[in-house]
């Protein structure tokens, strides 16, 4: 149900703002985006702390001034991130999405031949809603994100993908999801956040225990969906971005939970790796601890602090 107008006056003004916003040029919002990156990291400082945590203790190979120069990265790829979501949320024009292509796109199209449901796994990478539009031009696919707080924000964004995807899942609905799958329906799913409702054990990322669902796991038992990984890479040059589709994961799933969370989790570190300065670091994924350690936040070491 669409929010009254009145009541939500505020938010429906900066709606329409961020639609005129999305219809400049791919140019354009990319250099806003960059503008944007600049002030979250040296005018706002916003998350430093959980970014500089995340990175320093994923990337310890790394010397202190490259862990910087990946944090100050990270920051110009996050309000790319910004750009993006609106240029794929709003823009009206598909050129930039059907002039994309999608390596690796047989191993889905077999699946779909084959009338097999697909578990299509992602992060939380910067142009993540980019990729979820190129690849929605392509293949019928649906979506699960979690419902905002906002009924405003709720029904733009709700709004805004499905008019590409085929459906959007709320990710309390597995029922659903996973009816959807049995019939051979196609679902992209990023399971790399650190959720507090549903089953979840604590399966190593970057060699740190971190808090994680074992829906793809349950996904795929119940539905006897196929498994596969769908990569997203900003790049400066023209096409702009590189899409890539795994081939289907073999035994999966096993009858060991943890074991399977353990492999998901070890496939979405690997894709990080592909592009560390655009995942998702200002998201606090160490967040929930194992009895007895200590807040994993709490005692970052802030370096280079203004």
């Amino acid at each position: 149900m669409r929010p009254s107008f009145w009541r939500y006056f505020p938010a429906w003004f900066v709606y329409a703002f961020l639609w005129l916003i999305a219809q400049l040029s791919y140019r354009a919002l990319r250099a806003l985006g960059g503008f944007l990156g600049w002030l979250m990291g040296s005018v706002f400082h916003i998350r430093k702390r959980v970014i500089d945590r995340n990175i320093e203790t994923c990337f310890p190979q790394l010397s202190a001034q490259q862990q910087q120069q990946l944090i100050k990265t990270n920051y110009q790829e996050t309000g790319y991130m910004v750009s993006q979501t609106l240029y794929a949320f709003f823009h009206r024009s598909d050129r930039l999405f059907n002039q994309l292509s999608i390596t690796g796109s047989q191993h889905l199209q077999e699946c779909l031949d084959n009338d097999q449901g697909v578990l299509l796994i992602s992060g939380h990478f910067t142009a993540l809603d980019i990729g979820g539009r190129a690849l929605c031009q392509r293949f019928p696919v649906a979506g699960v994100y979690r419902p905002h707080k906002n009924p405003v924000m709720e029904y733009v964004v709700t709004q805004a993908r499905t008019a590409y995807a085929e459906q959007m899942f709320s990710r309390d609905r597995l029922k659903s999801i996973v009816k959807y799958l049995k019939k051979g329906g196609v679902v992209w799913y990023a399971p790399d956040q650190d959720y507090r409702r549903g089953h979840s054990v604590f399966s190593p990322f970057f060699g740190v225990p971190a808090n994680t669902i074992t829906a793809t796991h349950q996904l795929a038992r119940l539905s006897g969906a196929r498994v596969l990984f769908y990569s997203v890479k900003r790049i400066d040059e023209a096409p702009y971005y590189q899409l890539h589709i795994s081939s289907p994961l073999s035994s999966f799933p096993s009858q060991d939970a943890h074991a399977d969370t353990d492999r998901i989790n070890h496939h979405i570190e690997d894709m990080v790796k592909q592009a560390p300065e655009q995942y998702l670091w200002l998201h606090k994924r160490f967040k929930t601890r194992p009895d007895g350690e200590q807040d994993f936040y709490a005692q970052a070491d802030v370096r280079n602090k203004p």
